[in-house]
């Protein structure tokens, strides 16, 4: 019986997932959300976690990697964005046909 084909979407969300479930790279994430939309500058984004810059060097990269960010320089400056159109498909991945469709809970989205 031959393998069904792999979901890419699947396999996106795996990823993305895969690239926020660290401490780290969530205070990333978060900090880069709250910041201005046009981007945080790499530096600040260190400032504010306390994080050193060859740790996050590394969590920016997976983070970019994994599209759930953009980076843009502007001279010496990397600044890092959220791509809010992938973080938004990924919750409503999670919250994809919750209940069967049918939740008549409050609590239920």
């Amino acid at each position: 019986m031959p393998m069904p084909a792999p979901d890419p979407t699947l396999h996106l969300v795996t990823r993305q997932l895969k690239a926020m479930a660290h401490p780290g790279r969530l205070s990333v994430v978060r900090a880069v959300v709250q910041g201005p939309v046009e981007g945080t500058p790499a530096g600040e984004i260190q400032s504010r976690l306390g994080m050193p810059a060859s740790t996050l060097s590394h969590h920016l990269a997976d983070l970019t990697e994994a599209g759930l960010l953009a980076a843009s320089r502007q001279g010496t400056t990397i600044r890092y964005a959220a791509r809010f159109d992938q973080l938004r498909a990924l919750t409503e991945y999670l919250w994809q046909d919750c209940c069967g469709g049918g939740c008549r809970d409050a609590n239920c989205l």
